[in-house]
Parts: C-alpha cells; structure tokens; sequence
C-alpha cells in the first residue's frame, strides 16, 4: 500500500475516464476520516486525499458542508456558525501532530481548487479557527503554522468576505504582525526601530522564513483594501519597520532572499507612502547628516533589488514594476529618499557623447526601458526618472533625450514643456562643467553631441561634383514628368 501511496504521491495529472471512481473514492475515505479511527489510519486516509484534491473535478463530495467539517475537524480548528475562539489544542502525539499537518494540507487543495469549498469555509468560519491557532502558538510545530498560515492566505485571497472579516473582526493585521515578530525574533530598540540585524548576523533558519513568506503573503491580502481604523496607522507603521528589518536580513540562500526582498516590496507597495519615513527614520542606528540624519541602508537594498530585476530581463511586469512603483512613490512624498536615489541613479552628467540608452550605468538601464514593448513597464520606468527630475520636463530630457521621453511626455500632455503637478522644495541640480560646454552641441532627439557627419562630396573632383550635380537634375524632371501625367 505505502508503495502504491509512493508512486502517487507526485501526481498532479489525472486521467478523465476515473473521474466517478476518484470521485467516489474521496467520498469512502471521508466516511473513514468520519469514524472513530487510529491515527495511523487516519494520515494515510487524509495522504491519499491529498492526492486526489489536486483534481478540482473530483472535489464534490470534499466542498460540502460535511466534508469540510471532518477536514476541520481532523485539523483540530474549531468551526462552525458559531465560530468560537476556542482551539483544539490538546497535548499531541507525533502520530497526531501528522493527521493536523495532512488535514490542514488537503483543507488548502481543497479551498484552492474547489468553489463551493471556499464558500464552506466562510460559513464555518474556518479563518476564525486559524486565527484563533496563531493566537496560541508560541513554539508548535513547524509545518502546523506554516498550513495554517498558507490556508489563511488563501481564504483571504479568494473570499473578500473572509478578507474583510480578518481586517476587522478578527484584527489580523495585528496578528500577523505578531507572528512576524515571533518568528524572526525581533527586538524593539524604539516606536518604529527593530535592533540593526549586524554584520555577523546568521541566516534566517529555512523554516522561519517559510512560515515568515506565508505571513507576509496573508498580510499583502489584508492590506489590499482601506486598513485605517483606531490605531491603523500605529498597526502599519509596525509592519514598515518589519520589513525593512527584513530587507536588512539574509536566507539561507540567494534565491530565498530575493523572494523574501520581494515579498516586503510587495507589501511595502500596499501601504500609506506616509509610513515610508519609518524605512529612513532610525533614531538609535543613526544615518547620513548629508540626508539630514536619514538612515538610506533600506533604500540601497531596494535600488540594489530593482537593478538586479532589470539585469534578469524577464518578467518585468511581476518582477520589477512593484519596486519602480515602490520608489517613485517614495521619492515624490520623500525628499531625502528622492534626493539619495538621484544621487545614485542620476549623478551630474559627465558623459554626453553616448546615447543615453547606452551603457551599464542604472540610467542607461532604465532608460532603455522606457521604450520597452509592455506599456506598464515603460511607464513605471519613465515615471520614476521623471519624479526624481522633480518632474521638470527640461531636467528629464537632460538625462533621457526627447525620443525616450516621448511617451511620458504625450501621456502628461507636456509635449511643449513644463512640469508635473508635484511641488518639490528647491534643491540640488547643478550641472557639471563638462555638461556646460557640451549642452550646445547636444541633440535634444538622442540626448547626446553627436559626430558630425562628413562632407559626402568632399573628396570629389569637380568632373564629379558635375556628374552628380547632373543626376539630380534628372532626377527632378522624371518627378515632374510623372507628376503632371497623375495630373491629366
């Protein structure tokens, strides 16, 4: 049997012809998991489920009413229309602990694949139950709260209603943010400042961060839609300092940090620009007094993100324009982050004999894109350029040319000049003298000094310049021969 289980356990393709006997397989082994059964009997029963909740044609006897009350049952989560706080936590044998990590596994298929499950699991307040297991676990197992927080980021991604009921009944945000702390240990030094990681900090462990994404992925959910209530903003300037204390942080490997780094823009991207400052703002770390005492350690990480986006060169709608967004959004309210990220990205122009597109530079990079073929792209790319020239049409087209801003410019309808509708404080744009002596000569198209172009009849003898001189002319009069014949 456990061979057969073996062999199965990586199915993900069915065939159609047992549809009705996988069908009715799910609704024989629910009548097992029904029964007073040993716990061995009950992983292998909810295992095999498993499997076969991957098929979504199969699921009707699962995404009843019944069904999901055995499955929650099995998962030790109380449900039911009453809902209730209360958990069904009792000591657990490991034998135990497995039958509530196969329940809850199949509960996230279940939820994912089926409709009429979804719909179950808001009746039954299934989020109330999780909730409810977050509260109390302090130190559980491991793959309990990493379920329980991946089923919980899947009501709350399909069911709005569920979404709004965590936001405000259930307060998740606040609870989430808990677990966050819990699980990467953090220790508070002020309001919105989480002690500096340091140098030698170790890795986060691989099952921290596993359960630390699904928590990050549930809060993305929550704070989709308005978060303000009474003490809302307290509640998300919290979750600002979290993140970037994890921007600060690394995996146990390259890949999983890019996801975590990801994971905290994204949520980052949901949240007030007014909560940005708490990113700079770090009275007992310190930062740079030419940023007037800001802290720029989580800015860098998200400039060093967004180019190592660019360089992959794919998927930038996914994978780059939630940074974009992210920074231009924080430059226009922010101006120590603008002024830094200029700093960086636009330094004082030496280099105007190359097209602006051209090159390694983060500039050219990004200035490439804003002729890219997907709209999004271009235009989050374009807009961060602009936000950080103050949104001065003159400044944009000094770094970019006119031909690369032609797009931004036709969509703000700035075509003949001027500026956004953004107030910026009057500071820094000097010019570097190397840029003064070359802006007369500079091509406002390519936004470069081109080379001249040669004389083509220079090197002609006169015998030549005749000759040429000669097949123009002829040229001409077949162009007024043909013009008078379409004329008659």
């Amino acid at each position: 049997m456990y061979t057969v289980f073996f062999q199965n356990s990586r199915t993900f393709t069915f065939d159609p012809k047992e549809e009705d006997l996988r069908s009715r397989l799910c609704q024989g082994l629910l009548t097992v998991l029904g029964r007073q059964v040993g716990s061995c009997c009950q992983s292998t029963c909810l295992e095999t489920l498993r499997i076969l909740s991957r098929d979504k044609r199969v699921l009707g006897p699962v995404g009843t009413r019944e069904g999901m009350l055995v499955l929650a049952g099995l998962a030790r989560l109380q449900a039911g229309e009453e809902g209730g706080d209360s958990l069904q936590e009792d000591a657990q044998t490991e034998e135990e602990e497995r039958v509530v990590v196969e329940a809850l596994k199949c509960l996230c298929n279940v939820v994912f694949n089926s409709v009429a499950a979804q719909q179950v699991g808001a009746d039954v307040q299934l989020a109330r139950g999780l909730c409810a297991r977050l509260h109390a676990a302090r130190a559980g197992c491991h793959e309990v709260g990493l379920f329980s927080l991946r089923l919980l980021f899947l009501l709350s991604a399909l069911r709005p209603d569920v979404r709004g009921g965590l936001q405000r009944e259930l307060h998740a945000v606040g609870l989430l943010t808990e677990v966050l702390e819990r699980t990467l240990d953090l220790r508070w030094v002020g309001p919105y400042e989480v002690a500096h990681p340091g140098l030698q900090a170790l890795p986060i462990p691989a099952e921290d961060n596993e359960r630390a994404m699904e928590a990050l992925k549930a809060l993305f959910n929550l704070t989709l839609s308005d978060t303000s209530d009474e003490g809302g903003d307290h509640q998300l300037r919290l979750v600002t300092a979290i993140m970037r204390h994890l921007l600060m942080l690394k995996t146990q490997t390259e890949d999983k940090t890019e996801e975590a780094h990801s994971h905290a823009i994204n949520l980052l991207s949901n949240l007030p620009v007014s909560c940005l400052d708490v990113l700079i703002d770090l009275p007992v770390q310190g930062g740079q007094e030419e940023y007037s005492g800001k802290n720029m350690d989580a800015v860098q990480v998200l400039l060093d993100f967004m180019e190592k986006r660019i360089d992959k060169g794919a998927n930038y709608k996914e994978g780059l324009t939630p940074v974009l967004s992210l920074l231009t959004e924080g430059s226009r309210y922010h101006r120590e982050i603008r002024r830094y990220i200029k700093t960086q990205v636009l330094p004082p122009l030496k280099e105007v004999k190359v097209r602006p597109e051209i090159g390694s530079t983060v500039r050219n990079k990004l200035v490439r894109l804003m002729t890219h073929v997907d709209m999004g792209v271009k235009q989050s790319a374009a807009e961060f350029l602009f936000v950080l020239c103050k949104e001065s049409v003159d400044h944009l087209l000094k770094y970019t040319g006119y031909g690369n801003a032609a797009g931004l410019l036709v969509a703000r309808g700035l075509l003949a000049g001027g500026r956004g509708e953004t107030l910026y404080s009057d500071d820094e744009d000097s010019d570097t003298e190397e840029y003064k002596s070359a802006k007369p000569f500079i091509n406002p198209i390519t936004g470069h000094v081109e080379e001249p172009m040669p004389n083509p009849i220079e090197d002609m003898t006169e015998e030549q310049k005749e000759y040429e001189a000669q097949k123009l002319v002829n040229m001409f009069d077949k162009l007024s021969s043909h013009r008078e014949g379409v004329e008659s």
